[in-house]
C-alpha cells in the first residue's frame, strides 16, 4: 500500500470543504480551472482535433487521487467516461454526494489503483494530479498508474518540485504566513523533482510530451503557466505503443 495513513486521515478531516470555493480548497479550485483547459488542449493536440471538436467525447479517463471530484465531474460533463479513485473515505463520500446532487455520472472507487482497478483495465487518459507527493513509494505508485494508460493514451501528472523555493513558497508562505492552505498539507521531503517523476514514468515505457511550471498568486488567487518548474509543475507523458 503506497498511501500514507496520516495523509488519508488529514483528507478525511477536510472532506466536507471540497466544494467550498472560498474555503481551504480555494487554491485547488483556481488551479483546477487552469488545468482543465490544459488537459483539454493537450488531448485535442494529441488526437489532432480542431478547436471546435469535443476532445473528451467517448474517452475513458482515470482520475487517481480524485479527492472530492473537482476535476472528475467537469470531465464527465464534457463527455468522458470517468473513473475516480481515492484512498480517503471522506473524499469519496463528498465526491459521490456532490455528483449525485448534480446528476453527473462518475464511477468512484475507494482504495488504491492496484486494489480497485481490474488487471486488464486501461484508459485513454490517466490523471495523477497533486497525488504523487502524498504516497510512500512514488516509483511503485507511478508504475501502477502509468501501466493503466492505453497504447496511444496520455498520462498527466502534477506535483511540487523539491527545492528551496518550493519550501519557501508552498510550505512557509502558503501554510504558515498567508494560510491559504491548511498547515501540514505538504511535507517537503515528499516533494518530487521533475527528473524523478520522468524517470519513474519512463520505467513503464511512456515518453515525455510536455513539461511546464505553474505559478499561483495567493494574494489575488490566480494561477498561470510559466517556465519555472521549481515549485508547481505538470508533465504529460504518452504511451507510444500501438494497440
Amino acid at each position: 500500500m503506497t498511501a500514507i495513513a496520516s495523509e488519508i486521515e488529514r483528507f478525511n478531516r477536510l472532506s466536507a470543504s471540497w466544494w467550498n470555493s472560498d474555503g481551504p480548497m480555494r487554491p485547488l479550485h483556481v488551479v483546477n480551472a487552469l488545468r482543465l483547459v490544459y488537459v483539454n488542449e493537450q488531448i485535442r493536440l494529441h488526437r489532432g482535433l480542431a478547436s471546435t471538436d469535443n476532445a473528451l467525447a467517448g474517452l475513458r479517463i482515470l482520475d487517481v487521487g480524485c479527492g472530492g471530484g473537482l476535476l472528475s465531474e467537469p470531465l464527465a460533463r464534457m463527455g468522458a467516461s470517468v473513473v475516480g479513485v481515492d484512498a480517503s473515505p471522506g473524499n469519496l463520500a463528498a465526491a459521490r454526494l456532490h455528483a449525485e446532487a448534480q446528476g453527473v455520472a462518475v464511477d468512484y472507487r475507494l482504495g488504491e489503483p492496484s486494489q480497485v482497478l481490474g488487471a486488464d483495465e486501461r484508459f485513454d487518459v490517466v490523471l495523477a494530479l497533486e497525488v504523487v507527493e502524498h504516497v510512500s513509494d512514488m516509483p511503485a505508485f507511478v508504475d501502477t498508474v502509468a501501466r493503466s494508460v492505453k497504447p496511444g493514451g496520455l498520462l498527466f501528472a502534477s506535483t511540487i518540485d523539491r527545492t528551496w523555493k518550493s519550501y519557501l513558497f508552498a510550505i512557509v508562505g502558503a501554510e504558515y504566513v498567508l494560510r491559504v492552505l491548511p498547515r501540514g498539507t505538504h511535507q517537503w521531503q515528499q516533494f518530487v523533482r521533475p527528473t524523478e517523476l520522468t524517470a519513474a514514468v519512463a520505467r513503464s515505457g511512456l515518453q515525455p510530451a510536455d513539461l511546464r511550471g505553474m505559478r499561483y498568486n495567493p494574494l489575488k488567487h490566480t494561477a498561470a503557466w510559466c517556465a519555472d518548474t521549481r515549485v508547481n509543475y505538470i508533465g504529460v507523458f504518452k504511451n507510444t505503443q500501438r494497440g
